[in-house]
C-alpha cells in the first residue's frame, strides 16, 4: 500500500521558487523535467518508502538526489 506524502508549507515555498527560477533561467523543458523528476521519485518513495540514503537515524530522515544542486529530504513517520 502507497505511503501518503505531505508537503510542508516551506517545502512547498521552496520548490515554487525553484520551479520560478528554473522558469525564467532555463525555460519551460528544464521545468517540466524538473518537476516530472522530482514527482517521478516522490511516487517512488510512495511505493517504496525505505529508499534514499538514510541522512538523519534518529529523526528518520531520507535523502534523494534530484539534480546534482537539488535533493530532497523526506522524514518517515
Amino acid at each position: 500500500m502507497a505511503k501518503k506524502i505531505v508537503w510542508t508549507r516551506r517545502a512547498n515555498n521552496k520548490f515554487n521558487k525553484i520551479i520560478d527560477y528554473l522558469e525564467q533561467e532555463w525555460g519551460p523543458n528544464v521545468t517540466q523535467n524538473f518537476v516530472r523528476k522530482t514527482y517521478d521519485i516522490i511516487d517512488l518513495i510512495s511505493d517504496q518508502p525505505e529508499l534514499g540514503t538514510l541522512e538523519n537515524h534518529e529523526r528518520k530522515i531520507r535523502g534523494f538526489l534530484l539534480t546534482k544542486h537539488n535533493r530532497l529530504f523526506l522524514q518517515s513517520y
